[in-house]
């Protein structure tokens, strides 16, 4: 009989660190810099009003806050408790995190200040065990998370096991009800040092990272090899991204590490506050989240020089799929391929490109991208039918679309939802919006497929101009030149922005709604 095994506590990061470097720079947000000793005795505080409360290994706790100081204390407090987190995005109405609540079932809910009616639609959906801990609050506020004494002595870390749940990790739900991966602490412990081997060659604790995303999704699990090294974390203040301000941070805490998404890091890197901030520290900037334009990659290496490194990954593989490092970037796809890779496999994992029936196929096959690995999830929380419906043979299958070429680099070919049938015949929109994005009246593009009579579908093309929307007829010559007819979209839609989801990606399910609402109008 094989004996249950100890994981490590996500906490003991923490644990660690402020041991071995109590005061140097952990936190800096705005006024506020905690050192790690401090830090460290906030995320206790927090645990022990968990527990008092009678959180214990295994239960739930919902968070609800933009990014903040106190969010990386609770982060912490939970697990040092034992408690799994469940962080929502900020950006949720109240409705949509009480689904979350329904899905979860939290025992406890740490929501900022500003949030409170999210805090009570948790409130009604879950059986919570004492009142909202608020993040943000004056010291004197009940609840407020300012006001818990920081303990004196030590607070133990929670045992946990190997397979115990550390995050329920929200997909984005682009497609109805957000589901939630269940990612354990030894699953995390791998993607950690996945991340440092792969990602931030030699991270050590002279490193600073500035966060620009969510550190309720990818931003969050990047935070964790931060802490596991000792380097600092920056957190803007600004609201909404304000590319003034991360370019005066970069330069004034002499930033070394971001990880973002492409439509971020293009926004950044095409604000004209770049050309005024010293950015030279800069290591590596990481993207990830989605297709980045090669377009908006090399304007990027040109304003930032080599230190973007890509990696291709879901949630549920934790984003480990694959890398590309910065000296990676200049590599030349195959012939007849129209846009770059995304990389190799990742340290530890495993990439296979699979027909309909599982079969896997050779080198310059289209087919679905399929991993194995340490860094897959354990599955998805109280959801048999997901589950059944994500693996097949053990492979967890991504409902992307690549190939591989003959030396193990892989081309994501697009989203197998995202193709559209025109005529008989298969349409990948990715292919359409690279050769888009070079023309430089374009400044962002989404294409997508909807229903024609005559065609089954045709492709519309929804751009935001550089400057004044080009005549129809310009851009279909234009495209002509290095695109099949029959890949041309029928129909361009000039609009001020491409929606976006609360983590920066291009959510084409409301394009598409948006264009059928007209035409139906």
């Amino acid at each position: 009989m094989t004996e249950q095994r100890r994981a490590v506590n996500l906490a003991n990061l923490l644990t660690t660190i402020a041991r071995r470097l109590p005061e140097r720079d952990a936190v800096v947000h705005g006024a506020v810099r905690l050192s790690w000793r401090q830090l460290d005795a906030r995320a206790s505080a927090i645990a022990e009003q968990l527990r008092a409360r009678g959180i214990k290994r295994g239960d739930a706790v919902l968070v609800h806050s933009p990014n903040h100081h106190e969010l990386i204390a609770t982060m912490f407090g939970i697990w040092r408790a034992g408690g799994v987190l469940a962080p929502a995005n900020f950006r949720l109405t109240p409705a949509e995190v009480a689904d979350l609540a329904d899905l979860t079932q939290p025992a406890a809910v740490v929501c900022h200040v500003d949030y409170s009616q999210h805090a009570d639609a948790v409130a009604k959906a879950a059986d919570l065990r004492g009142d909202p801990l608020w993040i943000a609050a004056q010291p004197d506020a009940p609840g407020a998370i300012a006001s818990l004494v920081e303990p004196t002595e030590p607070v133990p870390d929670e045992p946990v096991w190997n397979g115990d749940a550390a995050w329920y990790f929200f997909t984005s739900g682009t497609s109805g009800r957000p589901k939630a991966a269940v990612l354990t602490h030894d699953h995390m412990g791998f993607v950690i040092n996945n991340h440092l081997c792969d990602l931030m060659p030699g991270l050590a604790a002279d490193d600073v990272q500035i966060v620009v995303a969510p550190l309720s999704h990818g931003a969050g699990v990047h935070l964790l090899p931060q802490v596991a090294r000792g380097a600092k974390t920056v957190l803007p203040t600004s609201e909404k991204l304000d590319p003034a301000e991360i370019w005066r941070l970069v330069e004034a805490e002499r930033v070394t590490n971001a990880f973002t998404v492409p439509t971020i890091l293009t926004t950044l890197t095409r604000a004209p506050e770049v050309d005024r901030h010293d950015h030279s520290s800069l290591r590596y900037v990481i993207y990830a989240g989605a297709p980045m334009y090669r377009a908006d990659q090399e304007h990027a290496r040109t304003v930032l020089g080599d230190v973007l490194v890509q990696y291709y990954g879901l949630g549920e593989v934790t984003g480990a799929i694959t890398v590309l490092p910065p000296q990676e970037h200049d590599r030349t796809p195959p012939e007849g391929v129209p846009f770059g890779t995304c990389g190799y496999p990742r340290t530890g994992m495993r990439v296979s490109i699979q027909s309909d029936d599982g079969q896997e196929l050779p080198p310059g096959e289209q087919g679905e991208i399929c991993v194995a690995g340490p860094a897959v999830f354990a599955g998805y929380l109280r959801n048999d039918e997901a589950n059944a419906a994500a693996f097949r043979n053990g492979w967890f299958r991504t409902g992307d679309l690549g190939m591989v070429d003959d030396e193990g680099y892989v081309y994501v070919t697009g989203r197998a939802s995202d193709m559209f049938i025109s005529g008989g015949s298969n349409i990948y929109p990715r292919e359409i919006e690279e050769r888009l994005l070079l023309h430089p009246g374009i400044a962002e593009v989404a294409v997508v497929g909807v229903p024609d009579e005559k065609w089954g579908e045709i492709g519309v093309a929804v751009c935001v101009p550089s400057d004044d929307p080009l005549p129809t007829e310009d851009l279909r010559e234009w495209l002509g030149r290095s695109l099949a007819r029959y890949k041309i979209p029928k129909r361009f839609e000039w609009w001020d922005a491409i929606p976006k989801s609360g983590y920066g990606k291009v959510v084409k399910r409301t394009i598409r709604e948006r264009l059928l609402d007209r035409e139906q109008a």
